[in-house]
């Protein structure tokens, strides 16, 4: 059984795919091709935002967008403990400060109620909530905030905004895992003052390589952005305004990905049955938690993670799930306050106990848009009778 099942996707779509790439081959533009431009367009009219900018990868994406805001040393971005490194990392390699706050113990996203607690410490140098070692001897200035989309469902953006806009902080939504997903009439990527996504295989909009994408409705952060992935160009390409990187999106990937966003809007509905269809069959007798999904929003469902009692009841299913052999994924099996790449930072074990909680119980089951009844039947049955 496949945990993704991109072979299958692929069948439907091969002579789209061949197609787009021999276009590309015959035309020769394999840097900042048609094929790109077509694609910001597509799927900045799709999630009805003013400017996309495709770029090289979604840690790219990440690292573009805190570019634009000029983050740098003295600078601390709030962010979450539970997530992949790149949203973190980013922040690091801008030599700023990555702060942490505990998440939701339902929806796994950034606690917002948090945000103000984090920056009144920040601001006043107290004791009153965990910060990095380097806020006893020299002050941060709390500068933004990057807000994850977990396994694809929105987090809660319109507290979110409101504090941090209350607290003049901008907001970056990393949205790598919910292109596609919904939050009240609006769609991820254009919940905050940036979104970043990303086009890894394994995404719910994915391509055959790695890529990304920013959104902004800001004129002057997407020029920067467009700028900063081809090295701080300005008017042509030896004339360079800022300090930037190699952020490109191939024109390869541009063209496997516009095939891919053809049926793209019905594999999220078929992610949504499939979805359905585990919630519904889970029993609730297992001890095993279904994903919580908040009224009005929407996930893409880039993974459907449930949660175990505990470590012993989540290896026992893990287990059993195996033996007949159905793939079983831990996203994350280490909090990014504990990693030894953040160990600098000073934190310790019990500084967001909902977090370090979910890092013990949390396990993913296989989640794609051609699961079948019959296959979730099996897995569904495996975790009723290990459960």
């Amino acid at each position: 059984m496949q945990f993704v099942d991109l072979p299958g996707q692929q069948k439907r779509i091969r002579e789209k795919i061949d197609a787009n790439i021999k276009t590309v081959l015959d035309h020769g533009k394999y840097i900042l091709g048609p094929e790109v431009d077509e694609l910001e367009k597509k799927l900045g009219g799709f999630s009805g935002v003013k400017h996309a900018v495709a770029c090289s990868s979604g840690t790219d994406a990440l690292l573009l967008a805190l570019m634009a805001y000029g983050v740098g040393p003295g600078d601390a971005i709030i962010t979450t403990p539970f997530t992949f490194i790149a949203t973190a990392e980013v922040i690091s390699l801008l030599g700023a400060t990555p702060v942490f706050i505990d998440v939701d113990p339902r929806t796994f996203n950034l606690e917002p109620k948090q945000i103000d607690a984090v920056v009144s410490a920040l601001k006043n140098g107290s004791n009153d909530y965990p910060l990095p070692g380097i806020c006893k001897t020299s002050s941060l200035t709390p500068k933004g905030l990057i807000a994850v989309d977990l396994f694809g469902l929105p987090a809660d953006y319109d507290t979110v905004n409101r504090i941090a806009n209350e607290n003049g902080l901008f907001v970056i939504e990393d949205a790598a895992q919910s292109f596609g997903a919904e939050y009240g009439e609006k769609k991820a990527c254009s919940l905050a003052d940036i979104a970043c996504t990303s086009f890894y295989p394994a995404k719910p909009l994915g391509g055959y390589g790695d890529g990304g994408m920013c959104f902004s409705d800001n004129d002057e952060l997407a020029g920067a952005m467009r700028s900063l992935a081809v090295h701080g160009q300005g008017g042509n390409k030896y004339d360079n305004v800022r300090i930037g990187i190699n952020g490109r999106l191939d024109t390869l990937q541009a063209a496997v990905l516009l095939a891919k966003f053809d049926i793209f809007p019905e594999e999220i509905g078929l992610r949504q049955q499939a979805a359905d269809r585990y919630s519904e069959g889970i029993k609730k007798e297992t001890g095993v938690v279904t994903p919580f999904v908040p009224e009005g929003s929407g996930s893409v469902w880039a993974q459907y993670s449930v949660l175990a009692k505990d470590e012993n009841h989540r290896s026992d299913i893990q287990a059993g799930l195996k033996e007949k052999g159905i793939p079983t994924v831990i996203y994350y099996p280490g909090a990014l306050h504990l990693q030894e790449a953040f160990k600098i930072l000073g934190y310790k074990a019990g500084d967001f106990p909902v977090c370090e909680e979910l890092t013990r119980r949390i396990f993913s089951l296989p989640m794609h848009p051609y699961l079948t009844a019959d296959e979730q039947e099996e897995i569904t049955a495996a975790i009723n009778t290990y459960g």
